[in-house]
This record gives structure tokens, sequence and C-alpha cells, in this order.
């Protein structure tokens, strides 16, 4: 028996983890939204960030304060759809335009924790139809 059948093997034995409530996966959500805002501001701030991705970042965060939506935010349910489209866009969009280097330099949470909210807002860009995504800068 080599090692790594061994060690599958007490894989197999171990119990099977509890299943998280969704107040766990909350809080632990909570507890990185520092470390997202910190992200995006020293991003934001970092020259060797393209510019044209700031600036979509701006310009989704001036569509966001702004009055006019394309879905009106008193519509239950989905007004602030487009908003959280929008903005996992804009976040996936500057991520993905900085050097990985440059993005875990800023970082301070843990890579596990970063790999979580680069899949949140890559699952934000996801769920818009492809005829869409074809017309976004990528």
């Amino acid at each position: 028996m080599y090692a790594d059948d061994r060690e599958i093997r007490a894989l197999d034995n171990n119990p099977p983890v509890p299943r998280r409530t969704w107040g766990e996966i909350a809080s632990e959500a909570i507890l990185v939204l520092p470390n997202v805002g910190k992200l995006l501001l020293r991003l934001l701030k970092d020259p060797r960030v393209p510019i044209r991705r700031k600036l979509v970042v701006a310009m989704v965060a001036g569509y966001v304060i702004s009055p006019i939506d394309l879905i009106p935010d008193f519509i239950i349910g989905v007004g602030k759809l487009d908003d959280v489209i929008l903005v996992s866009l804009a976040i996936d969009y500057l991520m993905r335009g900085a050097d990985e280097r440059i993005v875990l330099e800023h970082w301070d949470g843990s890579i596990d924790a970063l790999d979580l909210v680069r899949s949140v807002f890559t699952w934000g860009t996801e769920i818009i139809p492809d005829s869409v995504r074809r017309l976004l800068p990528s």
C-alpha cells in the first residue's frame, strides 16, 4: 500500500463536515467586507492598475448613487439587482485588470477568502446573458 492510499483511507474514515447555515455563511461574508473595501481603495489608488479599469468602477459608482435606474429600486426583489450586477461587473473588471501580484499585495485576508470574493464577483458577471456580456469591455 502506498502512502497516498493510506491518506485516502484516513480521509474516508473522517466524519463529514456539518453543513453550514446561511447565518454562518453570512457572518463570514460580513467579516470579509472590510478587506474587500480596502482592496478596492488600494487598487484604485495604485498607479500600476490601468486607468480605464478605474474609470469603469467610477462610472458604476456614479450610476449606483444616481437616482436614475434601469430597474427602479422600489420594485421588491429585483429593484437592486441592476446595481448588484453592475458592481460585480466593475469589481471583477478591476481585479482582472490588475496583475495578480498587485492584488495579493493589497489583500489583507487569506487566499481562501480572496478566492471566495473572486468567485462571487465572477458569478455576478456570469448571470448576464452572453449577448450582453459580449458588449462589455474585457
